[in-house]
């Protein structure tokens, strides 16, 4: 008998390396998604000159990535139920290496415009997909970690394409900055054919001898793979699916109104004006040149870090204390922000000063909003109406996204630079009123505990008790 604890303890850790292994590859979606929003923010002041666009076309070029990534994430609702996880993760990788390289060979405002929807549709399934997949994967106890890493590869991918934008800037080379990220696309392709199908999914298909064999990968425990086996299988046995759920369960509908509303408020923090503008945003500021672009990339960097740090914490601490401070430093860094660049002309060292509330807004989304919506969003959503509530909850992110792309640009003509920001700000201090009266801990539960609270008809605040 004392022999065998040491073979016990590497099965354990075999399974916890395949999970945090077929988790992190999952999470490589967000790198796709991270890409092409750090890729415009640089590419699109030359855009702007081969093109003689106007203000109005650059919002549109840069919004209707958003416009395709909602009809990604409506489509991505059936694709996931029906062809599976990790089928759908495939055809959006495929999608977003063919949108990638229609950008770069755009002739046109026009084609440009429809390449970057092409581009949004994979982005839509894939930003869908991830995070659903992992959370059915995942182990309860690492549940937010493993959903976190999908944050922190858009962090990355954003990074990656700050610097690389700042390095093809002094040649001018927008063509390169869009289609270079076709390549990444085309590594995450290959390696989405080595991940597994969600247990899940295949309990949900009557694949149970399947299931069992992917959960014993990532489990390595038997015990522990028999009773994962019996909570699914009696959440699956509730007769209702999807819109059925949703017309005719109060409860399905509060989940899923809690989960439109997240993502609606991570996109209002105003955390992609920032992104998609942040040339912009140092320009106003007083940076001029290729210094507008390094100031982008420290942004990137920092929002890396940053989310880093929120991993380490969302397992630890919570969800909701994380979000309640994240909401406040964003209101702080955004409203300062506003105030330095309502003054004026700025000195250096008031430059400097907003480049700081700026990055202390950068900290407070990545440790917060950034990652924490994401693992909320797909924690939330019970087994029968995930697919539903899941795709309700992107499209939201998505449409959100699109009317801040679609008006940042004007409201700064229109309002000014203070009263903008000064908008964001106070956006910011509502939603941390929302996370204490709304938001519930789900914290090391299990998603199966979490849908009975809510079926039980207990608040929203406590479905996670």
């Amino acid at each position: 008998m004392a022999a065998a604890a040491p073979t016990s303890v590497a099965s354990k850790k075999t399974g916890a390396n395949y999970s945090f292994f077929t988790g992190g590859m999952a999470a490589l979606a967000g790198l796709m998604f991270g890409l092409d929003i750090g890729v415009i923010s640089g590419a699109l002041k030359f855009i702007g000159d081969a093109f003689h666009a106007s203000d109005a076309a650059k919002e549109w070029i840069v919004s209707s990535m958003m416009f395709g990534a909602a009809l990604g994430a409506l489509a991505a609702g059936v694709l996931s139920y029906r062809l599976g996880r990790k089928a759908s993760l495939i055809l959006g990788a495929i999608i977003f290496v063919v949108g990638s390289l229609f950008c770069a060979f755009s002739w046109s405002i026009a084609s440009l415009i429809v390449a970057r929807i092409v581009l949004g549709v994979a982005i839509g399934i894939a930003t869908f997909t991830a995070p659903l997949y992992i959370s059915e994967i995942a182990p309860p106890a690492k549940r937010g970690s493993m959903i976190s890493t999908y944050q922190l590869m858009i962090t990355i991918g954003i990074l990656a394409a700050f610097i690389s934008d700042t390095l093809l800037a002094y040649l001018g080379a927008w063509r390169w900055m869009l289609g270079i990220v076709a390549v990444p696309g085309a590594l995450f392709l290959l390696g989405v054919l080595r991940l597994p199908n969600s247990p899940r999914w295949l309990l949900m298909r009557g694949r149970s001898r399947e299931a069992r064999e992917v959960l014993h990968e990532l489990r390595q425990n038997d015990r522990v793979v028999d009773d994962e086996v019996r909570d699914i299988e009696e959440q699956l046995r509730r007769p209702q699916v999807g819109w059925q759920l949703f017309r005719g369960n109060s409860n399905f509908r509060r989940s899923v109104f809690l989960g439109i509303a997240l993502q609606a408020i991570q996109q209002l923090t105003g955390i992609n004006v920032v992104m998609y503008y942040a040339p912009h945003i140092f320009g106003a500021a007083g940076f001029q040149g290729h210094a507008q672009l390094w100031g982008t990339a420290i942004v990137g960097l920092v929002n890396v870090l940053a989310t880093f740090l929120a991993i380490g914490v969302v397992d630890r601490l919570g969800r909701r204390p994380v979000l309640i401070a994240g909401f406040a430093t964003m209101t702080v860094g955004m409203g300062v922000l506003g105030y330095m660049l309502s003054i004026g002309t700025l000195s250096f060292g008031m430059q400097i000063f907003a480049v700081i509330m700026l990055l202390v807004f950068i900290i407070g989304f990545a440790t917060s909003a950034g990652p924490l919506i994401w693992v909320l969003c797909s924690e939330v959503q019970p087994t029968k109406g995930r697919d539903f509530g899941i795709a309700a909850s992107t499209l939201t992110n998505w449409v959100a996204n699109f009317i801040v792309g679609v008006t940042f640009l004007s409201m700064l003509q229109g309002l000014g630079n203070g009263i903008t920001f000064g908008i964001y700000a106070a956006l910011n201090a509502a939603f941390l009123l929302f996370t204490f009266f709304m938001v519930p801990e789900t914290k090391g539960i299990s998603l199966e505990k979490i849908e009975d609270n809510l079926m039980e008809g207990k608040p929203l605040r406590h479905i996670g008790v």
